[in-house]
């Protein structure tokens, strides 16, 4: 079955009509030769690959001790989600629900979305709502803000360590690496190569 899309360059916006590009090919503007398609080999097994890592390394993230503070004897530890009730206490409502949001919400569901379209995306049967799911998923990008979240961590304990002992747990390095592993599936997402097999199997 041969699928055309309409795409648009983005260099010099000359309008194009595309048939499948195979696997590992690219399709060009005829105009100024920029890259309009790059086809990844196994693009869905490698985003299901990393949507399923991302879901197990977040589950450790927020059910581990994010840090361990011991100031005089006395060992407190907190999780990714007890900072969030802190700031709440503190009567910090704003910037506790943004942490919240950009933290734990938004991530939690851009997984579950990859997770909902590429599980039976790769058995041949699309789920409902997949488009509306990922055109959900992408407008949420820029509201996932993890890396800033680890950055402020990580300048606290330069700052803290000399008043307390600080211990990391096993939730900082879990949360580090859910960074680039959410780094690179979204990065790594074909939304061309998406509309044209939820196309084909619908």
């Amino acid at each position: 079955m041969n699928l055309s899309t309409i795409a648009a360059c983005h260099e010099c916006d000359l309008i194009h009509r595309l048939g499948t590009v195979p696997d590992g090919k690219m399709a060009k503007c005829s105009r100024c030769g920029a890259i309009l398609v790059h086809a990844k080999s196994n693009n869905d097994e490698r985003t299901l690959a990393l949507a399923v890592t991302g879901l197990i390394l977040f589950v450790i993230a927020n059910v581990f001790p994010f840090l361990s503070f011991s100031l005089e004897g006395q060992v407190r530890q907190t999780t990714l989600l007890s900072g969030v009730v802190g700031l709440y206490d503190q009567d910090l409502w704003a910037v506790s629900g943004l942490v919240l949001l950009t933290t734990f919400l938004v991530p939690l569901v851009q997984i579950m979305g990859l997770l909902y379209i590429f599980l039976p995306l790769n058995f041949g049967k699309p789920a409902a709502f997949s488009p509306a799911v990922f055109r959900m998923i992408e407008k949420l990008r820029p509201w996932s803000m993890m890396e800033v979240f680890m950055l402020g961590t990580l300048v606290s304990i330069v700052k803290l360590s000399d008043s307390a002992t600080i211990i990391t747990g096993v939730s900082l390095y879990a949360l580090l690496i859910l960074i680039f592993v959410l780094t690179a599936v979204m990065t790594g997402i074909d939304p061309y190569h998406f509309w044209q097999k939820w196309a084909y199997q619908r």
